[in-house]
């Protein structure tokens, strides 16, 4: 069966287009980590009706991430509106004119068209809505949002085979320090027989001999406690799991965040109980690899 592509969490798209009535649409959809799906829609007053359909078609193909969607539509002027005069408006604006006009001696009485132009007076009065229209528009909303819903899973996928690289890269730089550590602490048990047997020397001050097979139990007790060879198994086997994860390419995000924890966990242990400053020191540099991992593999879908 062939692989999936790996999917970043991040991503952008954008898709416009005409609406039945002549205005234009755009939509614009960004995509950001997240622990879960949260997808918002912003939509211009008349749309509300079709959000729970979008948010739907989003989690069929989306599995996680915080998305943003705007819908931005240009409104044309509608043919269909006329302008009436509000009667109340009119009349009190008439009788104020009017009014004033039998203040002012000489004064010509009130213009129509000047009355018209008083703020209030007139009025546009809309079309009423045309039902199939309307869904008509619905309906074209709807199909642009799909399309730019497949923009968004491109562009996330573009992301994810980048992501995919690092990853690897990252996974090669921990499996390389693994080995190391592996090999320094081939000595441990050497190195832990010569400290104690310093130890003791300066002790005693040649006083008195500890017999040898006493000192094998201590240094075989010692040896034991700082055996590192179950971390650095579990460390290879986290490393090939995470190599299967990859090529599998599903929505491996929340399984490499485990991972990821499972690693930082080893490394701690493995640090706590080095005998030596070398594997200390490559203890460190662990970490430092697997953070960096951890990080990446938190974009991951």
């Amino acid at each position: 069966m062939a692989a999936h592509p790996l999917s970043s969490m991040t991503g952008f798209a954008r898709e416009g287009g005409a609406l039945p009535d002549g205005s234009s649409f755009i939509w614009e959809l960004r995509s950001v980590n997240g622990r879960g799906l949260d997808v918002r829609l912003r939509l211009p007053n008349g749309f509300d009706a079709v959000e729970a359909a979008l948010k739907e078609a989003a989690a069929r193909v989306l599995k996680r991430g915080n998305v943003n969607a705007t819908l931005t539509v240009k409104r044309e002027d509608r043919t269909g509106s006329r302008l009436t005069p509000d009667p109340a408006a009119l009349d009190q604006a008439l009788r104020i004119a009017l009014d004033l006009a039998a203040r002012i001696p000489g004064c010509p009485p009130p213009r129509a068209e000047a009355l018209l132009t008083l703020p209030g007076v007139l009025r546009a009065e809309a079309a009423e809505p045309d039902e199939a229209e309307e869904e008509a528009k619905r309906a074209t909303i709807a199909t642009a949002f799909t399309r730019a819903l497949d923009d968004l899973v491109a562009s996330r996928r573009a992301e994810g085979a980048k992501l995919a690289e690092i990853l690897g890269v990252l996974l090669d730089e921990v499996a390389a320090l693994r080995d190391l550590a592996a090999t320094e602490a081939a000595g441990q048990p050497a190195l832990h027989a010569a400290r104690l047997r310093e130890a003791l020397a300066a002790l005693l001050e040649g006083e008195r001999r500890v017999p040898e097979d006493r000192l094998a139990q201590e240094v075989a007790l010692l040896a034991t406690k700082s055996d590192v060879r179950e971390e650095l198994d579990r460390l290879c086997a986290h490393i090939a799991e995470c190599r299967r994860l990859l090529a599998s390419g599903e929505a491996i995000g929340r399984k490499l965040d485990f991972l990821t924890q499972e690693f930082v966990r080893e490394v701690n242990t493995l640090c706590s109980k080095s005998a030596s400053t070398a594997l200390t020191r490559i203890g460190l540099e662990l970490k430092a690899a697997i953070e960096r991992l951890k990080e990446q593999s938190a974009n991951v879908e």
